[in-house]
């Protein structure tokens, strides 16, 4: 039977690794749908696996019209799994591993320029809701974090001299500073937030019903906010950590701080914000240099 190692897998990652619940997930539906493939092809043993069996499964994904980056994903926990099963000697080499994903056009990350991000922080606050919100939208862009970083922070992580501890990915924790506009609405907050019934919560932001916000609240409240304060682009909480980094970098051009500030831990994962760069840089030398404007007739 193929389900009772994914299974268990699964458990390892959540309960030995640390991975956060969006992670076991993904892992869990990927491997689910590997399973089912797997099974619909005759292997029912994890030791029948094999390089021509796994290139079958692209094969079969790609007559089902599942989109690259599933096929990505579904290989990359492939190969997790089969790394864990040679560990545990069901098998003697990573097939998964022998077999390339089809390759897409690399996307760049979207952000918003810093007229519209200025635009979308300008919120006056009419109410506690809406003076949270602007107090995790400032936090958002002033320190780069992501949606689970944020949900996940308690009053306790923030510091002195506006540094704020963060949990990261693989439970690591990094050390982010904290603008000055951030400081201030975050302060007004906490004042707003010690009178709410929740306010011995440990969670530095909270939801209407007094309780630790979920990822989803803040999607849907950046969103709000996005429509109501004139914005084109969709806006969602990573767009905000890509602006950040994009602005940072535009500025700074220190690559190795952004990837410190993001948390990332390859600096490849952080030089796709060059490219981002490079693309602002381009367009002032078409508009500014005098060889690269089409000569008027």
């Amino acid at each position: 039977m193929l389900q009772p190692r994914v299974d268990a897998f699964i458990d390892y990652l959540a309960q030995v690794r640390g991975y956060s619940l969006h992670s076991v997930a993904s892992y869990q539906r990927q491997l689910n749908a590997v399973v089912g493939d797997l099974e619909s092809l005759g292997t029912s043993q994890w030791a029948q696996l094999n390089v021509t069996i796994v290139e079958q499964l692209v094969l079969l994904w790609r007559r089902k019209r599942a989109g690259i980056a599933t096929i990505q994903q579904r290989l990359s926990a492939l190969r997790s799994l089969c790394q864990e099963l040679i560990r545990q000697g069901e098998l003697t080499s990573n097939p998964a591993a022998l077999v390339q994903a089809p390759k897409a056009g690399k996307r760049l990350p979207r952000n918003l320029d810093i007229d519209s991000m200025m635009r979308l922080l300008d919120i006056e606050p009419s109410d506690d809701l809406a003076l949270r919100d602007r107090a995790m939208f400032e936090l958002f862009y002033s320190s780069g974090l992501r949606l689970s970083e944020l949900v996940s922070l308690n009053v306790t992580d923030l510091g002195q001299d506006r540094e704020l501890r963060v949990l990261g990915k693989g439970k690591k924790t990094r050390v982010v500073p904290v603008g000055k506009e951030a400081e201030r609405w975050l302060n007004l907050w906490l004042k707003a937030r010690s009178q709410w019934a929740g306010a011995n919560t440990p969670a530095l932001f909270l939801s209407k019903k007094q309780s630790r916000i979920s990822e989803r609240s803040v999607q849907q409240r950046l969103k709000k906010w996005g429509l109501l304060q004139g914005i084109a682009d969709n806006v969602h909480p990573h767009k905000l950590r890509h602006s950040f980094a994009t602005h940072v970098l535009e500025s700074s051009r220190d690559l190795r701080a952004v990837q410190e500030l993001l948390g990332h831990a390859n600096l490849s994962t952080t030089q796709i914000y060059t490219q981002v760069d490079f693309q602002h840089l381009a367009k002032v030398y078409d508009d500014a240099h005098p060889r690269a404007k089409k000569r008027s007739t």
